[in-house]
């Protein structure tokens, strides 16, 4: 079995696009959520909320790169970039030897070529449809235009799953390292913000519709939450096998020590607590790790009252009375960048030994699991171990378990 380590890290999300942006605002308990105004351009739409992300693409992708990229795929293949380039990978021959793969995820193509092929169905004509239109919406266009971009010639895996589509992508680039297959590995997911997106969980009354006051929502594990709100970003990750990362004097941000999947096999939408436990215990028992030696949890709080209960009815069945905290709160929920960004946030917060509590989290429901709620202010905490928890529409769950990076094996 191969060590698995991280060595670059990158993201897009409603709050900046570096750790010190991020950190800073949350820091401030600033809230990424906004009102949309294209949203109230649906009379039937109940929620006009969203987080919205700014990104500029690396100056040198010229037209001819980025024809077939949809917002999506342009925030993909911009956190890839500067995840290698903070690798110190970039000009690496390992990227384009065959020993570099990539697993990458969203939760569907750009929603401008969607329409654009919708209208071709409507309206029977090719108006709005040209030769890059399938590439833009099809569900693994990010990971395409990512190999594409930087010659990738490795294993390939599109991890398109909802919300569990970023922490699918660690997951398996980390058994594809571990289990000897690859060297290196990009890991990341990304979804742009769309209406249709929006509208698929307004019809299931389960957006939050705090329109006056987006700062004060989403709401996770809150006793007066009202839903969840959609965002946008991307987030990558390059993970190594130690001993090559460790040749090259590459920086050690973290160790994945254990990975856990299960799916529920029983309602597509509804969550099942006893799946979500077994996944987190998959986990431990893939890291060899007792529940004890879990420092924090990233949960996946997305401030829906089935989801939130379920998944900290889970968690006390594993671990009691853990520190938990949701970063939903601040960017909304980002469907197939949640679980990168999540990942990457914990990872600087157990570096740091600062982690952010749950924001607009002020009376925990009394349903939720008994759980030591990381609320109002920074806590300060000194691990060894994180976990990063996501689960997906379909019953999908995953389940991470982060090392600090060993000072002394630098």
């Amino acid at each position: 079995m191969k060590r698995v380590v991280i060595t670059g890290v990158s993201g897009i999300t409603p709050l900046g696009n570096d750790w010190s942006t991020i950190w800073e605002k949350i820091k401030g308990k600033k809230s990424g959520i906004t009102q949309v105004k294209m949203l109230s351009e649906y009379p039937e739409m109940n929620s006009h909320l969203g987080g919205l992300a700014e990104f500029t693409l690396p100056s040198h992708f010229t037209r001819k790169m980025t024809r077939g990229m949809g917002r999506v795929a342009q925030m993909a293949v911009t956190t890839a970039y500067q995840a290698l380039q903070d690798a110190n990978l970039l000009d690496n021959p390992i990227l384009t030897s065959g020993h570099t793969g990539i697993a990458f995820g969203s939760s569907s193509g750009s929603s401008k070529a969607v329409e654009d092929f919708g209208r071709f169905i409507v309206e029977k004509n090719y108006k709005k449809m040209n030769a890059t239109t399938y590439i833009r919406m099809m569900s693994h266009t990010a990971l395409v235009n990512i190999s594409v971009i930087f010659g990738l010639k490795g294993l390939s895996l599109p991890t398109s799953c909802a919300c569990a589509s970023g922490s699918m992508a660690i997951g398996q680039a980390y058994e594809a390292i571990k289990y000897g297959k690859q060297t290196v590995m990009l890991a990341g997911g990304a979804d742009e913000f769309s209406s249709g997106a929006v509208a698929v969980f307004d019809v299931m009354y389960a957006t939050s519709c705090l329109n006056k006051t987006p700062e004060l929502t989403p709401r996770p594990y809150d006793m007066n939450r009202d839903g969840l709100v959609i965002g946008e970003g991307s987030g990558c990750l390059i993970l190594e096998e130690y001993e090559f990362a460790k040749k090259r004097g590459a920086t050690i941000y973290a160790e994945v020590v254990g990975y856990g999947s299960n799916t529920d096999g029983v309602h597509v939408t509804n969550p099942n607590y006893e799946t979500m436990q077994r996944c987190m215990v998959l986990a431990l028992e893939d890291a060899q790790l007792t529940p004890k030696k879990i420092g924090y949890i990233s949960g996946h709080g997305t401030a829906t009252e089935h989801g939130d209960i379920a998944e900290s009815l889970a968690t006390e069945n594993v671990f009691g009375y853990v520190p938990i905290s949701s970063m939903k709160s601040y960017f909304g929920h980002t469907l197939g960048a949640c679980g990168v960004l999540e990942a990457w946030l914990a990872i600087g917060m157990m570096n740091r030994k600062q982690f952010a509590p749950t924001l607009n989290l002020d009376v925990v429901d009394i349903k939720c699991g008994n759980l030591d709620y990381v609320m109002h202010d920074v806590r300060k905490l000194d691990c060894e171990y994180v976990m990063s928890n996501n689960f997906a529409f379909g019953g999908i769950n995953t389940s991470l378990i982060f090392k600090k990076r060993d000072e002394h094996e630098l």
